[in-house]
């Protein structure tokens, strides 16, 4: 009996030693930051000589009071509605045209990945010339049908859906290679069985394609929600959160409250708001979703 023993025990200890630098690094560069920003929004930002003095839940308090909080949470959520669907939508739609037999299939699928493997400041260096008034791209396709010049990051309507369509741009092609993976998975046998009925394209596809990505949906879905919380890059290279904050996101605002106005504290209770909404929507989400998946 001992012997058994001492090799299950052996066992443990190999395969915690194999996940212990994993373990180590997330936990130093996630676990740890995480907590160490919950206290510190408990704590005022210290100034010079002066130390972080403990004050609870003032900051919460200050942060339910700002106007731009507030404006920050409505432009974010706005963000996400329309972004994450329609992304989702567009990678889903662009995996089922190059997983069939066509022409110039490789080139295609690397026409749609291309985007991605851009940095996001160089696709927002790209978009502001498409975006520029009067000399942008938009503009002198636009004149050509008889439509005026638009400002479109300096107009409060068109400044946020701007942003959008880049993330849409970039993203689209990045999910695109999960759904191709997971449409590659899928047994032909059900579909050869689905024309043998008789089956439509769209009866195929909400019977049989659908069902079966789902848990592939799921994990993009969660990914795609994440991003468009952490959304700041094209923020700054692009808006810098006008005009009139109709473009200031939430990671955007804890970026100018933190490293603008060197407000450490706010900027730790409001990252652990953040931290809170991301991983109470991600929950909810999974286990809404979870239901409906079919896991082969």
């Amino acid at each position: 009996m001992t012997a058994p023993r001492n090799a299950r025990f052996s066992m443990h200890v190999q395969g915690w030693l194999l996940a212990l630098p994993a373990i180590v690094l997330l936990a130093t560069f996630t676990h740890v930051p995480a907590v160490s920003t919950v206290v510190d929004s408990f704590f005022s930002t210290p100034h010079g000589r002066q130390p972080a003095a403990f004050i609870g839940l003032d900051q919460y308090r200050t942060m339910l009071a700002d106007p731009i909080f507030w404006r920050a949470v409505e432009n974010n959520l706005l963000y996400a509605l329309i972004t994450v669907p329609v992304s989702i939508g567009l990678a889903l739609a662009m995996a089922l045209w190059v997983n069939g037999r066509i022409r110039g299939r490789a080139a295609l699928r690397l026409a749609f990945f291309t985007p991605t493997i851009l940095p996001m400041v160089a696709a927002a260096n790209i978009w502001l010339f498409f975006y520029t008034p009067d000399y942008g791209l938009l503009d002198q396709i636009g004149r050509l049908f008889g439509v005026d010049s638009t400002n479109w990051l300096g107009s409060p309507a068109t400044a946020l859906p701007a942003l959008m369509a880049v993330t849409i741009w970039k993203e689209a092609g990045f999910f695109m290679i999960f759904f191709l993976a997971a449409l590659q998975q899928v047994p032909p046998d059900l579909y050869e069985a689905a024309r043998m009925e008789n089956a439509g394209r769209w009866q195929i596809f909400r019977r049989i394609t659908w069902p079966l990505v789902m848990p592939t949906t799921l994990f993009v879905a969660i990914n795609a929600l994440i991003n468009a919380f952490r959304i700041v890059d094209q923020v700054i290279a692009m808006t810098g959160g006008g005009p009139n904050n109709a473009t200031t996101l939430l990671l955007f605002y804890i970026y100018q409250v933190a490293f603008s106005f060197w407000d450490i504290g706010y900027a730790a209770a409001l990252s652990t708001v953040l931290l809170f909404v991301l991983g109470t929507i991600a929950l909810a989400q999974f286990f809404l979703l979870d239901r409906r998946i079919h896991y082969r």
